[in-house]
């Protein structure tokens, strides 16, 4: 996937959140950490759609990580409206990208290059890079 040079890469789970920069090439890309923001997941609506009781005696929904992906998207937005961010990837796991693409602001979606459902937050910067390269 093409990674545009100086384009951010938000790293997301249920948990974590880094951000990082392309300093390569498109197709080479090459990330350094930029920030790795300690959130307050206060938004416990985020998993309304997933509050039943089979779901929540079973453990499959943890309204705690879906808070947080709700907390991410929110700074992102706070970030692409002010202008601090132009360009975008999400990287994250497939059921925290799904509740963060809830809170998605137009702003953005418009600056955002790309999206990848793949759990990479506990992986070391070239192996993220990697993935990006692949996809």
């Amino acid at each position: 996937m093409k990674l545009p040079h100086n384009a951010h890469v938000a790293v997301v789970d249920g948990n974590r959140f880094m951000l990082l920069r392309n300093t390569g090439k498109p197709f080479e890309p090459t990330l350094e950490k930029v920030d790795q923001p300690e959130l307050d997941p206060s938004n416990f609506s985020a998993g309304v759609r997933h509050q039943d009781d089979a779901s929540q005696r079973s453990g499959a929904t943890d309204l705690n990580e879906l808070a947080h992906g709700a907390a991410v998207s929110e700074w992102l937005n706070a970030k692409a409206v002010s202008g601090d961010l132009t360009q975008l990837m999400v990287m994250a796991d497939p059921k925290t990208l799904g509740e963060m693409r809830r809170h998605y602001h137009s702003e953005l979606e418009r600056i955002l290059v790309g999206e990848i459902d793949k759990t990479v937050t506990g992986e070391p910067l070239e192996k993220i890079a990697k993935v990006i390269a692949e996809s």
